[in-house]
């Protein structure tokens, strides 16, 4: 019985998590890495989600920006590790 009420607990705050809206806005649009047939756009973004401090943020957009793909976001000095790696890459 005690089993029970931990994975209850566990089910129940993974729904309260599921519920939690999710809010976000661009800030700054600094530009498109690509675009797929259908419109979608891998775009390069400063972006604040739930009201933090904006994110450089990297992920698939549809045409009106309401829909998004997983992507990935980079504080200031992440963003400038990534890029002192991606300027010693021999492309």
């Amino acid at each position: 019985m005690t089993v029970k009420k931990e994975s209850e607990a566990t089910s129940s705050k993974k729904d309260s998590e599921k519920d939690r809206e999710v809010t976000f806005e661009i800030v700054e649009r600094i530009g498109i890495i690509s675009e797929s047939p259908k419109g979608w756009k891998k775009e390069l973004n400063m972006v604040k989600w739930n009201d933090r401090a904006p994110k450089y943020d990297i992920r698939e957009w549809d045409p009106e920006h309401e829909k998004m793909g997983r992507g990935i976001t980079l504080t200031e000095e992440e963003a400038k590790i990534l890029l002192d790696y991606m300027v010693n890459l021999e492309l």
